[in-house]
Parts: C-alpha cells; sequence; structure tokens
C-alpha cells in the first residue's frame, strides 16, 4: 500500500469561484429585472457583474488558485453576465420596437459575445498580452448597459431610438469578432513611477461616475470600443508613411 502513488485530491478553490459565482448571479438578476421593467437596476447588476469579474481572476492570481475549471467556468459566467444579459436588456428597452430586426440585433451580440470567448480561450497562451484581439465582451456590455441606465435615468421610451440602439448593438458585435488590437491594461506597471497628470485621469473618471454614473460609464465604455477602430488606422497610416504609399 506504501509504494501506491497517492492520487491528486479533487474539488475547486472556493474565494475566486465564488466571486465568479457572485458576477453569474449578477448576470441573471439583470435579466430578471428587466424582464420586470426595472431597465436601471438591470443596467447597474450588469457592471456590478464586471466588478466581480475583473475580481476573480486578481484573486485567484493572488492566492495561486488559477485552474482550467476556474478558467471555464469564468467563460461560462461571462458569456450569461456579458452576453445574453445585456442583449436581452437592451432588446427588451428598446429593441423589441424593431419586430424581427430588433431581435436579429440582439442575437448578432449573442453571437459575437459566444465567438469572441470562444476564440480568447483557444488562443489565450499564444496571443500578446498587452492587446485583445478584437474587443472584450464587458465592453460592449458597458456600453450596451450605459445606453439602457441612461434611457431609464431619463424616461427616454426605448421607441424613439431604437434604430440608433440597433446599430450600436450591430457596431459592438462587429467590434467583439474583429481582429482590431484593443489594449489590455494588464501589462501597466502600478508600481512604477509615472508623470503627475496620468494621476489627474482616474481622479476625473471617479468624480464623473460619482456626479453622473450612467453617462460618464458610457463614455469611458464607448470611447474603448472606438480605441480600437482609431488606433488600427493611426498604425496603417503610420505604415504608409514609413513606406511612403500614396
Amino acid at each position: 500500500m506504501g509504494n501506491e502513488k497517492e492520487k491528486p485530491k479533487r474539488g475547486i478553490y472556493l474565494l475566486p469561484n465564488l466571486f465568479t459565482t457572485a458576477a453569474l448571479f449578477a448576470g441573471f438578476y439583470s435579466i430578471v429585472s428587466a424582464m420586470r421593467g426595472n431597465f436601471d437596476i438591470a443596467a447597474i447588476a450588469i457592471f456590478v457583474a464586471m466588478i466581480l469579474d475583473t475580481l476573480d481572476g486578481r484573486v485567484a492570481r493572488m492566492t495561486n488558485t488559477q485552474t482550467a475549471f476556474g478558467a471555464q467556468y469564468d467563460s461560462l459566467s461571462d458569456m450569461v453576465a456579458f452576453g445574453i444579459a445585456p442583449a436581452l436588456v437592451i432588446y427588451s428597452w428598446s429593441l423589441a420596437n424593431l419586430g424581427k430586426l430588433g431581435w436579429l440585433a440582439a442575437f448578432l451580440y449573442v453571437a459575437g459575445a459566444a465567438l469572441r470567448l470562444a476564440r480568447f480561450n483557444t488562443q489565450a497562451n499564444d496571443a500578446d498580452k498587452r492587446y485583445f484581439q478584437g474587443m472584450p465582451s464587458p465592453a460592449g456590455a458597458g456600453v450596451l448597459a450605459g445606453t439602457v441606465w441612461i434611457g431609464a435615468s431619463y424616461e427616454i421610451h426605448g421607441l424613439l431610438v431604437a434604430i440608433p440602439v440597433g446599430v450600436i448593438t450591430v457596431c459592438m458585435a462587429a467590434f467583439m469578432v474583429s481582429t482590431i488590437r484593443y489594449h489590455s491594461f494588464k501589462k501597466i506597471d502600478f508600481k512604477g513611477k509615472v508623470p503627475f497628470v496620468v494621476l489627474i485621469i482616474p481622479v476625473l473618471m471617479l468624480v464623473g461616475i460619482a456626479i453622473d454614473p450612467p453617462q460618464t460609464l458610457f463614455a469611458i465604455f464607448f470611447l474603448y470600443a472606438l480605441s480600437g477602430p482609431v488606433m488600427t488606422l493611426w498604425h496603417l497610416r503610420k505604415i504608409k508613411r514609413r513606406h511612403k504609399i500614396p
């Protein structure tokens, strides 16, 4: 008996998976709130899910409890919180007024999020950690949730903005499945020294969120969504100038 190899203990790490479960719950609660017509609460729940999703990864790295199970569970949670939930919330609030075009736009977003997460999982070990290929699904969810939150806060009927909301939804889906690069901010050295002016940016963001959360959060995620195409066009223009392409 003493020569037998010890079998590895089966089980999962509790702490990081608790945060993942909480993010999954927030995404599900967002859907339930939208079904009840509480669109502002539904949008807030998606942003809460983002915070929890950020924490579960950081907790796993800090406690050295990263596992394949945790990675797969996190992706499934992301699919609900940042794929299905924002699509159903924005459909219930506005896109339902467009009939078939509305639910097709919502489905395109769900499919884009699923494809984005699948591609990320298969390329996680080979990709450049400084950039994401395609816009990450939480950013797309932030744009949609911010749109709904603004509309609910100012009592804007979804019918009045159904067409531009549909365009935004389809654009977010396209950005997620594209090959456009987006900064991941994973290589930022928080321990290093930076110019004093850099500290002003997060301070202004916090002040804006405190004064007007829906508009500020929408602006942050919308600008991030645009940063990928803008950065790509700037890079292509730089290459053309370098090679003197007319």
